[in-house]
């Protein structure tokens, strides 16, 4: 999909959200209450009028090495070198047995689909991407590892088929990330 496409998709939905916004307005003065029934069911739903801009920045200088090996094209986890637990995302320190004695490691690319879904509704930050797949993989070491797979039908996804993970540089945003891919 093209920039254009992605932005008349944006001039759209905030097209629609503009219309949905007035006739919240209208049911707000002829009830008194931002209230009105959902489509489908019939239900009467309450829309809370206000807006939330959400911007953060957080420290990642405990799990940087995990960035800096997707850079790489490495899936970097940490283990416990005391209880030997292993965990992703990555921790800092051992929730299990409480310790920061963790060590970096490479963890496995390939591994089994669990479980998936398709995302239609999207967050309005991801609204300028197409419906996609989210996946949870179980790798050979035992933990799971979710992210979106690079399938467009769900119908030629089945739990239990081998999956690879991918190191992506995501775009418009333009930083790494992973993505899963189905083994033919």
């Amino acid at each position: 999909m093209s920039r254009e496409e992605k932005k008349t998709l944006k001039d759209m939905y905030d097209s629609q959200m503009k219309q949905f916004f007035e006739f919240v307005e209208s049911m707000k003065k002829s009830l008194g209450v931002p209230m009105f029934p959902d489509m489908k069911s019939g239900k009467a739903l309450y829309f809370d009028q206000r807006e939330i801009t959400l911007r953060f920045i957080i420290s990642v200088e405990n799990i940087k090495e995990f960035f800096n090996g997707l850079a790489e094209g490495k899936l970097l986890g940490t283990k416990c070198k005391d209880c030997n637990q292993l965990y992703f995302p990555p921790q800092k320190d051992c929730p299990r047995c409480r310790t920061s004695n963790m060590e970096w490691i490479e963890l496995s690319k390939e591994g089994e689909l669990l479980t998936f879904t398709q995302i239609n509704v999207k967050p309005y930050s991801f609204s300028h991407y197409d419906d996609y797949i989210v996946g949870i993989v179980r790798l050979p070491e035992g933990i799971n590892v979710t992210a979106w797979i690079r399938e467009n039908d769900p119908k030629k996804l089945k739990p239990g088929m081998k999956m690879r993970l991918e190191i992506v540089k995501r775009e418009p945003e333009n930083y790494y990330t992973y993505e899963w891919v189905p083994v033919a």
